[in-house]
């Protein structure tokens, strides 16, 4: 059975960037990566019975329509297995403690889009090879 990471966010060029940023773990098949382009379609897609197991939702924050902090808690009532790491391009310190005590998993910046130590500390393979995704350094 495939493993899926299930991307949300409204800027489509973000695909380009995930998997460019992931591109050695998508080739070796360690998880398949999908996006969904806003929250409804997120909420979609992982009501749908499917062959792969999502264990991984990483969420913009700033969308139209539902943002990324109104679909956190929709995810977590329909899938609480699945960990939401929630992504944003502000840093301020607001949105990320309302993020994590709405049951974000983890936050970080894509401000930068993929800085090395974001690289280090934000990779879904960690979670995939077990590292509760908790222990991930918020950047």
């Amino acid at each position: 059975m495939n493993v899926l990471v299930l991307v949300v966010d409204d800027e489509r060029d973000v695909e380009d960037l995930f998997r460019q940023q992931f591109r050695r773990e998508l080739r070796a098949g360690l998880f398949v990566m999908e996006f969904a382009y806003s929250a409804a379609d997120a909420l979609a897609r992982i009501i749908t019975p499917s062959d792969v197991k999502l264990i991984l939702l990483l969420s913009d924050i700033n969308m139209p329509g539902m943002t990324g902090l109104e679909l956190l808690p929709k995810v977590r009532e329909i899938r609480p297995d699945v960990p939401v790491l929630m992504v944003s391009a502000y840093g301020d310190a607001d949105t990320r403690a309302k993020a994590l005590r709405a049951g974000a998993a983890g936050f970080f910046y894509k401000a930068n889009r993929f800085p090395a130590a974001e690289r280090r500390n934000c990779r879904a393979a960690e979670y995939i090879s077990n590292q509760p995704v908790r222990m991930i350094h918020h950047c």
